[in-house]
């Protein structure tokens, strides 16, 4: 078992979410998240979509959030995160920040 992972991801907010200063509705924000899971799994790059929807600033980079061990995301996104073999993209996880998808990278 790994103690490092390291990911990109797609986070789409929505009003009322933690630090979300997102206007969609949590339905709205699920549809979106839903539909650029759809794309990803239809052959659309994951940086590229990250770079254009992403309510995180790590849409500058793609979606890279670098590498991180245990304990320094949130459980949902971190248990997601470890369960994927690299080159890997996650359903769509809840958090308090809203949805994301997950991609590791390595």
């Amino acid at each position: 078992m790994t103690d490092q992972v390291r990911a990109s991801h797609i986070l789409l907010m929505y009003a009322g979410s933690e630090r979300s200063s997102a206007d969609r509705s949590k339905a709205d924000a699920l549809a979106g998240i839903e539909d650029l899971k759809a794309q990803i799994d239809g052959g659309a790059d994951f940086a590229d979509l990250a770079g254009s929807y992403s309510d995180c600033p790590s849409r500058a980079s793609g979606g890279d959030l670098g590498s991180f061990g245990r304990g320094a995301m949130v459980p949902e996104f971190e248990d997601a995160a470890f369960a994927l073999d690299v080159g890997g993209v996650s359903d769509v996880v809840e958090t308090a920040f809203g949805y994301h998808l997950i991609h590791r990278t390595a």
